[in-house]
């Protein structure tokens, strides 16, 4: 029988002999898995289930882990882990671009994936719980709600926003004023065990200018400092939450 608190895994992978005994495997170490065998039958069931994380295969027949990567990180807050098969880095490096949490080549140890799925369960779960916590940001304008995930411009137009470039501006805004290396991106804004590239923080950097930024190529808030990393180039106000 199984347990309805325990986290739910969207599993997406065309192939049978991967996906059946993966979910097998998963249900023994105490989770609870919807598998589907491509993008559109993960869309049915986003229909009616809400899961706390997805498993997704980039190399699928039609609709691809990164389009449905996309669709994910733009509309629901949901972490996403993508399984791929390639060497290359390309597509790890899109992937994470995008919006996703992490990623596991094949062959993968069935272990590892768990303390990864763990690992990226604990990171989303780290939310402001107190009253005293509940602030918002504001920049010229713009505010940040980070309770809510919101964004929204200084004409208070609502500005989509990934999972990951939350994380980074969250991180930024904390921090303003102050050089973040990569690797002190990488810590706070992926963890350490997502062993990421620099070039997939300045990818997300590119993202997030481009939500921000009249000219994303002469930027006014996020500066490179050169050798060193960035620099929120802004005063940043915290104010309670219950002025939003």
């Amino acid at each position: 029988m199984s347990d309805d608190s325990a986290p739910l895994i969207l599993l997406v992978d065309d192939e049978a002999s991967l996906r059946e005994p993966l979910a097998e495997y998963l249900v023994g170490q105490g989770f609870r898995v919807s598998a589907a065998e491509s993008a559109a039958a993960a869309r049915s069931r986003l229909v009616d289930e809400r899961p706390d994380i997805a498993l997704l295969d980039i190399m699928m027949p039609g609709e691809d882990g990164l389009s449905l990567t996309r669709h994910l990180v733009e509309t629901r807050d949901l972490p996403v882990i993508l399984l791929t098969a390639r060497g290359e880095a390309t597509d790890r490096i899109v992937g994470l671009e995008i919006g996703a949490d992490d990623y596991v080549a094949k062959p993968f140890e069935p272990r590892e994936l768990v303390a990864r799925i763990r690992s990226v369960l604990r990171r989303a779960s780290r939310a402001p719980q107190s009253a005293e916590d509940d602030w918002l940001y504001e920049f010229e304008g713009w505010r940040l709600d980070p309770l809510k995930r919101r964004l929204t411009d200084p004409d208070g137009t609502l500005v989509p926003i990934s999972t990951a470039e939350f994380r980074m501006l969250h991180a930024f805004l904390d921090h303003a004023r102050q050089v973040l290396d990569r690797d002190r991106l990488l810590d706070m804004v992926q963890g350490r065990e997502a062993h990421l590239f620099d070039r997939a923080v300045d990818n997300q950097v590119s993202r997030l200018r481009r939500k921000l930024e009249e000219d994303s190529r002469n930027p006014r808030f996020i500066q490179t400092v050169r050798g060193g990393g960035y620099s929120f180039a802004a005063d940043v106000r915290r104010v309670p939450g219950t002025q939003g």
